[in-house]
């Protein structure tokens, strides 16, 4: 097998670079001789992922556009076409073969370099809309990986391969038991768990209701595992915190054993977060991030509400609503399993095997 040289472009979020991890690794499962380039953003957590998972990173000096302040965005064509210039100097290193892009600030300038010199270019779609960026490069793309159907209005019909969204192998492999993972937390068996997470910087809404009520959690005989993000650990009330029945932390380390352990799942409604949800089959309780681009987090919250997976509580009823609707559907068992059995149907095994054997076989044949 030849060896090919590919560039993995994006980050900024664990949604983007845990998956990109994962293909990376797939690709090395299929053709252990390959040699991957990750392409990032300076300053952006992949900086720091990427080379804790064994992989070389070069880093751009570009910026998203910031929808909160626009006059915050007046240097950004400069940034743009500096980081044009980064990314010339990085292929006429590196030589790739071709480039896959999973989202972020980074994926947008090597992807469309790539495009303009004709390198074999992929590009991951992990959420339900489609961003303006991925909408641009899937012009041209050779093949648009998708997670979710209904995306030909986005890209064209003729490129689109649906392969899920990949998940960590730890997570997609577990093989914890409920009663090890209960263990890990300090946790009985024979009580409801619920997990409740924001992400790895938390939610504001979400910690605000979980911390306001939760003496209810304590009344009802819920347990509950609380990732709160980073910072947002004072926000749990003291007296709480000495409390068996009640594990908060700023961030969970094993993923795993936090999904092993929980009956229901409380998050934000990022792709790669209802991915995991769906591979372990958890029923779960999602509060979309508001202020994504296109309101993604909402339209990815309504794939698994409509598949009967979950629940949806909008981030402004959050408080008056999020804590009784979640201790509700925990104590229905009925409805639990049900969504069980919706969220593990949603799941697509091996999406990191598939998006990398899609890209092995488009660069075999254009090898001949």
């Amino acid at each position: 097998m030849k060896l090919n040289k590919i560039i993995i472009a994006g980050g900024g979020t664990g949604g983007h670079i845990f998956p990109a991890i994962a293909v990376a690794n797939a690709l090395r499962r299929i053709n252990p001789a390959v040699d991957i380039l990750f392409v990032g953003a300076k300053g952006k957590m992949e900086m720091e992922k990427v080379p804790l998972a064994g992989y070389r990173i070069e880093g751009l000096d570009i910026a998203g556009f910031n929808r909160a302040s626009l006059l915050k965005n007046w240097n950004l064509p400069f940034k743009l076409l500096r980081s044009f210039f980064q990314v010339k100097k990085i292929f006429n290193a590196f030589h790739p073969d071709a480039v896959f892009g999973v989202g972020g600030y980074s994926s947008f300038p090597v992807l469309k370099y790539a495009q303009q010199k004709g390198i074999a270019s992929f590009l991951h779609e992990a959420n339900s809309f489609a961003g303006k960026s991925n909408i641009l490069l899937g012009k041209k793309a050779d093949l648009v990986m998708v997670a979710t159907t209904g995306m030909e209005k986005f890209f064209p019909a003729s490129k689109i391969v649906l392969t899920g969204n990949p998940v960590r192998r730890e997570i997609a492999e577990s093989t914890v038991l409920r009663s090890e993972a209960l263990e890990h937390f300090g946790m009985k068996e024979g009580r409801p768990t619920v997990l409740v997470m924001g992400g790895s910087l938390g939610a504001r809404s979400i910690n605000n209701a979980i911390s306001r009520q939760i003496n209810a959690f304590i009344e009802a005989g819920v347990q509950l595992i609380w990732q709160t993000g980073k910072g947002n650990l004072e926000k749990v009330p003291a007296e709480t915190k000495q409390r068996k029945d009640i594990c908060a932390t700023e961030f969970i380390a094993k993923m795993n054993y936090a999904y092993a352990a929980a009956d229901l799942v409380v998050s934000r409604a990022g792709a790669i977060a209802l991915a995991e949800i769906c591979a372990f089959g958890k029923p779960s309780v999602l509060v979309p991030y508001p202020h994504a681009a296109e309101d993604h987090q909402t339209v990815n919250a309504m794939q698994l509400v409509n598949a009967g997976a979950a629940m949806i509580v909008a981030d402004d009823d959050a408080e008056p609503q999020l804590v009784s609707t979640v201790i509700g559907l925990v104590a229905d068992k009925e409805k639990c399993a049900a969504f069980s059995v919706a969220a593990s149907k949603i799941h697509v095994k091996d999406a990191d095997m598939v998006i990398a054997n899609e890209i092995i076989t488009i660069l075999e044949k254009r090898n001949g």
